[in-house]
């Protein structure tokens, strides 16, 4: 692709398809500049298993590149979109493979995509999911892993006969899914005190202000330091300043907690901290954000624990019903989708839950969420012959 000084500039970009036995490919596309191989090989196998979770008709694929969009101007990244998409069109479809976005992939590159897509194919279909409403996009799409988590977190609380009104959450991240896992805590009584960027934290007792949020990740697009001159009794913590080894969001007493950030951000440090001043509930709106460690402490402690898999499938899962409407020509009411939505992760949990149970682990949905996602893909793969 060329940059604004007319320097040719070279990526590499990845399309990892990695099974279709339950339906078309699907998964993200993520432009970072950690993306390798192997991360797009973890992320896609995990999405498999989402997938299959959801109950729809999605296989499990993932993708992205090496590209930073950060610093870059607009003209920039539409040129890079397209160079991305001029390779990747071959291999898509929207009966084939159907990306979407992830870190780094919001509406704006989605858009430049899906109108290469067009102009390459001479199609206009549902080949890209997350796409703008006024073309084919979905109401709630935006808001979906972020309530998700929080609906999931409540089928979890509520089989213990908790709740999650007038308690103190800890969220971390700040993009899409933090800023709508904070929306959605807002909504049933919570109290959502933290977020974080890559640069620090931000800890406000009183509760995040939504709507600075917005405008400051959303509008302004900068970092969450300048919070604290819209609000000085919160408190920013610089990431300079963290524990060796710690995040320190998770070092702030909660009821629940909300890693919405990115892999392996939730140590075995972070998870004792949590466990330690009371956490009892911990949703994952990232995917894989705790590490094994931490996995293990949870499931030892016994807390309500929703893993990745399980918790943040409201995202694919709204991407399909995205796809349902393109292939119908339809388009859903916001109550409509988001309804679907909060049924969706009860019957996640649900499946999750019952498959934990007869294996004799009821407490544990790591064990639940893997064996129903595995179960159901491997059956189809086996049903469909040896192909």
């Amino acid at each position: 692709w060329i940059d604004d000084h007319g320097n040719i500039q070279v990526n590499k970009g990845y399309r990892i398809e990695f099974n279709s036995a339950l339906g078309p490919y699907k998964g993200g596309l993520r432009f970072h500049p950690s993306v390798n191989a192997g991360i797009i090989k973890f992320l896609g196998f995990e999405q498999i298993f989402k997938n299959s979770l959801t109950g729809l008709s999605i296989g499990g694929g993932k993708g992205g590149s090496d590209f930073d969009p950060k610093g870059k101007s607009d003209a920039e990244i539409m040129r890079f979109c397209q160079s991305f998409m001029t390779e990747l069109y071959r291999h898509i479809g929207p009966n084939t493979d159907v990306p979407a976005g992830d870190i780094g992939v919001g509406g704006r590159e989605i858009g430049y995509m899906f109108g290469q897509y067009k102009r390459l194919t001479g199609r206009y279909e549902g080949v890209l999911t997350g796409k703008n409403i006024k073309w084919g996009g979905s109401l709630v799409r935006t808001e979906a892993t972020g309530y998700g988590a929080v609906y999931f977190a409540q089928n979890m609380l509520e089989a213990r006969g908790e709740t999650l009104e007038d308690k103190v959450c800890t969220v971390s991240g700040s993009g899409n899914v933090a800023i709508y896992t904070v929306e959605k805590l807002y909504q049933v009584g919570a109290k959502p005190v933290t977020v974080s960027d890559s640069k620090g934290m931000i800890y406000d007792k009183h509760g995040i202000n939504l709507a600075t949020l917005k405008e400051i990740k959303e509008v302004q697009k900068t970092s969450l330091e300048h919070y604290i001159k819209e609000h000085p009794g919160a408190q920013y913590t610089p990431v300079s300043e963290y524990k060796e080894g710690r995040n320190e969001v998770w070092s702030v007493p909660c009821f629940a907690a909300f890693p919405s950030a990115t892999q392996n951000e939730l140590s075995a440090e972070d998870a004792r901290e949590l466990l330690k001043n009371g956490c009892i509930c911990v949703s994952e709106g990232a995917n894989m954000p705790s590490t094994p460690e931490a996995v293990d402490l949870f499931l030892a402690a016994k807390i309500a624990y929703g893993p990745g898999k399980a918790a943040n499938a409201g995202g694919v899962a709204t991407s399909q019903l995205e796809m349902s409407q393109n292939a119908g020509m339809e388009y859903w009411d916001f109550a409509t989708v988001d309804g679907k939505l909060k049924n969706i992760m009860k019957n996640i949990y649900t499946n999750s839950s019952e498959t934990a149970k007869e294996f004799g682990d009821p407490t544990n949905l790591v064990l639940g969420a893997n064996i129903a996602g595995f179960r159901k893909v491997a059956d189809a793969m086996i049903e469909q012959g040896a192909v």
